[in-house]
């Protein structure tokens, strides 16, 4: 347990300031939601560019009537298969792996084939994606969701503010995660402006069922009984659940 907190120390000290703390509320956020959507049997969730995603073996049990697709890079996806195959880690029947070379691929195309079907109330997660995407790329994908989705469907993404891309540098921890992204030879091309969100979502023919800035992060995950803020959470995020009209 000693060396887990010298790591978790080690992490919070190298990391952008309040990205520990993000990181910990979107996976708890996320998990939320997903626990959610398996409660009320929903047909199937697609994640999108899942890395090393591992709800759908954490969750197995909850989702027995739910099909899960992870949808990601061939690269990406074989090594995630391969660390299972070394832990002995069993793969679920109803988790699908879908691999996807999204510069030649059609997105649909793999969805049809694997058996994503239309019309079926189905969860879309997309964390830590949007903001690497082109514009083009995210209407794109946006499009999709609207064509596949049935009404009462969900989607769950995070996203930066606009003004985070201008360098504009009003919140905690923004200039520190421009700077790592950059470090990391990567960079963020989209964003959406403060209170503009369900404009966004509008265009999609979704309507906003939750939104989490910063502030309301840490009052979800980082407040003590007392009233007391333990953690800051990095102010350049923000998560959102919307939900097909």
């Amino acid at each position: 347990m000693l060396h887990v907190a010298l790591v978790r120390r080690l992490y919070r000290a190298l990391s952008p300031k309040g990205i520990y703390e993000y990181v910990i509320a979107r996976t708890k956020y996320v998990d939320a939601v997903f626990n959610q959507a398996l409660a009320e049997q929903f047909d199937q969730i697609l994640i999108f560019g899942a890395g090393f995603d591992t709800r759908g073996l954490r969750f197995k049990d909850e989702a027995r009537k739910t099909r899960i697709f992870e949808l990601d890079a061939p690269l990406t996806q074989q090594a995630k298969l391969r660390q299972y195959q070394d832990r002995h880690m069993d793969v679920p029947p109803n988790l699908v792996f879908i691999a996807i070379d999204f510069d030649r691929e059609s997105v649909s195309f793999k969805l049809n084939e694997c058996g994503f079907g239309k019309a079926r109330r189905s969860l879309f997660v997309l964390e830590g994606l949007l903001m690497y995407l082109q514009p083009e790329s995210v209407d794109a994908t946006f499009r999709t969701i609207q064509d596949y989705a049935a009404p009462q469907s969900w989607v769950i993404f995070d996203y930066v503010y606009a003004s985070v891309l201008r360098n504009e540098n009003l919140y905690y921890g923004e200039s520190q995660v421009l700077a790592s992204v950059s470090r990391a030879d990567e960079q963020w091309h989209f964003g959406i402006e403060r209170g503009k969100v369900e404009q966004f979502l509008s265009t999609y023919g979704l309507k906003l069922r939750d939104h989490k800035d910063a502030r309301e992060l840490e009052r979800a995950y980082f407040t003590t009984p007392s009233g007391r803020i333990v953690g800051r959470v990095n102010g350049a995020h923000c998560l959102v659940t919307a939900e097909k009209r």
